[in-house]
């Protein structure tokens, strides 16, 4: 058997400084086709996590924002660890162009009215489910993002 590397354990969480988006994946489909992964780290490793309420919320709304900014989106899926979400493209991109998603699709959490699929027939545990707190988590984020990367 082939031992399997997963990505995310070679990564020294101690030494990363958050948030960031981070390219860590590629792979080529038998037909040619990219298919891109990107590390999407909102809070610090080992030190903060995002309440699952509000990490919820950010999940249920980024679903829909990150597929009005950018074409061929397979998923964005949090992390178990609570700190930030991996977004799966079938497409080439680089880093800059998912922070411009990334930020973009923020600002559109911050203004939103609703969450969207919070109802039992669409989502599976629709009573832990933030509004609130997505968008504070945005809030934040934004403004570090903007100042981080406009260096």
């Amino acid at each position: 058997m082939t031992k399997t590397v997963v990505e995310s354990f070679t990564m020294d969480h101690t030494k990363v400084k958050a948030p960031f988006v981070r390219k860590c994946g590629e792979i080529y489909t038998p037909k040619g086709d990219q298919i891109t992964k990107f590390d999407l780290r909102f809070v610090q490793p080992n030190e903060t996590a995002i309440p699952t309420a509000a990490l919820h919320g950010l999940e249920h709304l980024l679903a829909g924002f990150f597929r009005e900014e950018l074409d061929n989106v397979i998923d964005i899926s949090p992390m178990g660890c609570r700190t930030g979400f991996y977004l799966i493209l079938m497409d080439k991109k680089d880093e800059k162009a998912i922070l411009l998603a990334l930020v973009n699709s923020l600002k559109k959490v911050v203004t939103a009215k609703e969450i969207p699929a919070s109802n039992p027939i669409q989502c599976g545990n629709y009573k832990d489910l933030s509004l609130f707190g997505a968008k504070e988590y945005a809030k934040d984020l934004i403004e570090t993002l903007e100042n981080k990367y406009s260096k």
